[in-house]
């Protein structure tokens, strides 16, 4: 059963990592598969709209966006998802983001806000989890349950673990498909089910679909595609979505949400006050960006070369999608500190992205995320210094 914790134990894994290889030689040249941080080109047309944008930057932006950047999300989920028959309107159910990870975290703020009558409100999270997650449910002082997320349910929550007493006050699921580490993906029957269980007990869903792009061979279905087929609109329901992935642009700080619209426009009242603005320019890069899938289809074809890669030098099973490698290797602190120290190879412990369960184990113990973000040539030489320190 899911077990009430504090993000107070969440401590930043990278911090966790930096303290733990503290005083320890890297034994060859560092490679670093620790962070999730895209390295691959960024599209060629980011400087060029940029600069024809310049003058957006004398400009207050607005919160809600440019008309041009919500046409352009709302086209894109269209066809992304085959929303025809249930379009998603721009002017009620698209707000820009800096980067998925604000809107995920002031997200949690206002689902507070939502369920200003639940005493006691909870917030469910998968385990393991993005950060995120925690720090917008402890700002917001919601009480965090952790749902353990198995690959028995391709490493979606298990609603059916949860109390009565716990769903009566849940107030708001975070869930990732791709998820983050495992690569699992939500089938449309996984979103379905979370979607009828979030409207019988009146909770949102917080989709982080961040690498919903980002996949081995068939697109992941959404939540929002999810809620489409099931009618009724999208009521309970937010993807949030961003460009670090998809397009390589981490550093530009872009993404939106989109679906329930009382939520974003209850949302929106409070983003107007707390939230920080897309600046114009970085909008209208988004807007190129998220009109071409040219240059998303060679980033998706890389990570599916470097997977092959892992299959061949690990005999790692290869995720549905994401860019992580979750790695079994049986204690995953001392295999990234023996990598580290005869490899120079950088990779996060599975526990660093996990709380410990309500019997105290922690899931991600005998794992290792693995970043397989570097270009190919430095990939290779990364993986084949790990099959001789892994055997």
């Amino acid at each position: 059963m899911g077990a009430p914790t504090s993000a107070a134990k969440a401590i930043s894994p990278f911090q966790k990592l930096n303290d733990r290889l503290a005083g320890i030689a890297p034994g060859q040249a560092p490679i670093n598969l620790g962070l999730g941080e895209p390295q691959h080109p960024i599209p060629p047309f980011v400087g060029p709209v940029i600069a024809a944008n310049l003058d957006l930057f004398g400009r207050y932006p607005a919160i809600r966006g440019t008309d041009a950047f919500r046409a352009t999300v709302a086209s894109w989920l269209d066809r992304r998802y085959g929303l025809a028959a249930s379009p998603i309107d721009p002017e009620t159910m698209v707000l820009p983001l800096n980067g998925s990870r604000e809107g995920l975290f002031f997200a949690a703020l206002g689902a507070r806000e939502r369920a200003a009558g639940v005493e006691r409100p909870v917030v469910l999270l998968p385990n393991p989890f993005y950060q995120a997650y925690a720090a917008g449910a402890e700002a917001a002082g919601l009480e965090i349950v952790l749902l353990d997320a198995g690959p028995d349910t391709h490493y979606m929550p298990d609603l059916g673990t949860v109390s009565p007493d716990i769903l009566a006050r849940t107030v708001a699921l975070y869930v990732a498909s791709p998820t983050n580490p495992q690569g699992g993906v939500a089938t449309l029957a996984d979103w379905t089910a979370l979607i009828r269980a979030a409207r019988r007990h009146g909770f949102m869903i917080f989709a982080d679909e961040c690498y919903s792009e980002i996949y081995r061979s068939a697109p992941p279905p959404g939540v929002l595609e999810a809620a489409a087929a099931i009618g009724a609109g999208f009521g309970n329901v937010l993807a949030f979505h961003s460009l670090s992935k998809r397009s390589n642009l981490p550093g530009l700080r872009a993404g939106f949400v989109a679906g329930d619209p009382a939520f974003i426009a209850a949302w929106t009242r409070l983003r107007n006050m707390a939230a920080p603005q897309v600046p114009g320019p970085i909008q209208a890069v988004a807007v190129a960006a998220y009109g071409d899938e040219a240059h998303v289809a060679e980033n998706r074809a890389l990570y599916n070369e470097k997977f092959a890669l892992a299959r061949e030098f690990l005999g790692a099973d290869v995720p549905e999608g994401g860019f992580f490698l979750w790695l079994k290797v049986g204690d995953g602190e001392d295999a990234a500190v023996r990598l580290w120290r005869e490899a120079g190879v950088r990779t996060i412990p599975g526990a660093y992205l996990c709380l410990p369960s309500a019997g105290g184990d922690n899931p991600g113990r005998p794992y290792l995320r693995v970043a397989m973000v570097q270009d190919i040539e430095t990939t290779t030489e990364a993986l084949r210094r790990m099959a001789r320190v892994l055997g």
